[in-house]
């Protein structure tokens, strides 16, 4: 099976996401050439998790590509594409979690050092952590990056800041009576085990509790694209362009 064999956008989803993007085919000049290949370029990285000096040369000039890829990063023109792509009528359920991703060796080394970077050591070696909120459908709505050794409630409150719901799940790492008033000020309902050192036990909705297991789905999915699985980028940036792109084609599927 050739490359071209294993084209990830199909014609219907190029049409939704070619309005969004920087060089519209209808545009002069080399920002408008090309850019059905060179997304799908990009796609062939992150789902192969391949070396970036590996891209088949149909999708052009490796270094090229990297390049633009980076400047979109810079851009925030893939988050862009992930806000047109994640509307989502279903406001009752978000979901809460994060999940731990090793990052390679050669991850490391960007300015900043590694805690700018949302790159940490622990036993494991070297990790960042990727916090995120899904929706009811099993779908990524907002994600942030720390490092691995990072605690999970913390970043709780703004993974739901703003956004609506009438239910807010998550596991008993997320059992903080701070994180427990932000879903209160928004009127909805905690669906989270007690931790087993509280005093003051919460009572627990177990029924509703049983459809955590979607935000365990989307991890799973999302790592199936290889490059989001290990971490390769030096940059927190480049890699949250990474986890953008995979989470863009979850909703698109």
């Amino acid at each position: 099976m050739g490359v071209m064999d294993r084209l990830v956008l199909t014609d219907a989803q190029w049409e939704r996401i070619s309005g969004l993007i920087i060089g519209r085919p209808d545009q002069k000049g080399s920002t408008g050439r090309d850019n059905r290949m060179f997304l799908e370029g990009v796609l062939w990285i992150v789902r192969t998790g391949s070396p970036w000096r590996d891209l088949p040369e149909v999708f052009g000039d490796w270094n090229s590509v990297f390049r633009r890829f980076s400047r979109w990063s810079q851009k925030k023109v893939w988050w862009r594409i992930f806000e047109a792509m994640s509307e989502d009528p279903d406001f009752e359920y978000l979901i809460v979690d994060s999940t731990v991703v090793r990052a390679h060796q050669h991850a490391s080394g960007a300015k900043g050092g590694p805690q700018n970077q949302a790159i940490g050591r622990s036993r494991g070696g070297l990790s960042t952590k990727i916090h995120m909120t899904v929706r009811g459908l099993g779908c990524p709505v907002r994600f942030t990056l720390t490092a691995g050794q990072m605690g999970d409630a913390p970043q709780a409150g703004p993974l739901i800041e703003d956004l609506p719901a009438e239910i807010v799940m998550a596991d008993t790492a997320y059992d903080a009576d701070h994180f427990r008033q932000v879903i209160a000020d928004k009127g909805a309902l905690a669906v989270i085990p007690n931790n087993p050192s509280r005093a003051c036990k919460h009572p627990l909705d177990k029924h509703l509790y049983a459809q955590r297991h979607l935000v365990e789905c989307c991890f799973s999915k999302l790592k199936q694209f290889r490059r989001v699985a290990t971490r390769y980028e030096k940059t927190a940036r480049n890699y949250r362009a990474v986890v953008t792109i995979a989470a863009t084609i979850l909703w698109m599927r």
